[in-house]
């Protein structure tokens, strides 16, 4: 966050990209029975607040409790415009941000540097089955590959962050 405030728009975009795959699962452990439109709404408003109110960020406070702020703010509306506000109060407790800590959110974006020297297709693998626990066929399923040639790509894009993590090219 640090470095897109600075204008680092690289870093700006890998913000987004690990918060978004963080949101995913902050909302879908939140929401239920919620159609996976509605989370990405929520998903895709979120990061639009983060966005808009970007500005505003003290460089001084953590950086996760400011943004699940946000994230919790803009789940509570979604409840609250679906008649669900009961609900909305009962889950919604202190509890919410102690799953995510600044060690993670650094954790996420260290291994988003690492996946940007991966091809967009390995990158987007390794995304969906090791990072978002995705099975394999259903991965083959969704890039339209064979299952055989996403164990593949996926064998080979791991030795290549293996190489890069050993110092190699």
């Amino acid at each position: 966050m640090l470095l897109s405030l600075d204008g680092d728009e690289a870093a700006y975009r890998r913000l987004l990209t690990a918060l978004r795959v963080l949101l995913v699962g902050y909302y879908s452990r939140r929401m239920g029975a919620a159609t996976k439109a509605d989370m990405e709404d929520l998903v895709q408003e979120t990061l639009l607040a983060l966005h808009s109110r970007r500005s505003t960020y003290d460089r001084d406070r953590l950086f996760t409790a400011w943004f699940f702020s946000i994230a919790r703010y803009k789940l509570i509306d979604h409840h609250r415009g679906r008649g669900r506000r009961r609900l909305a109060e009962t889950e919604l407790d202190e509890k919410i941000e102690s799953g995510f800590s600044e060690e993670a959110l650094t954790a996420r974006l260290d291994v988003e540097r690492l996946l940007d020297g991966l091809s967009p297709k390995q990158q987007d693998l390794i995304r969906q089955v090791k990072l978002e626990g995705q099975s394999i066929a259903d991965t083959a399923s969704l890039t339209g590959q064979s299952e055989s040639a996403v164990k593949v790509s996926i064998h080979r894009a791991l030795k290549a962050l293996g190489e890069r993590l050993r110092g190699g090219s």
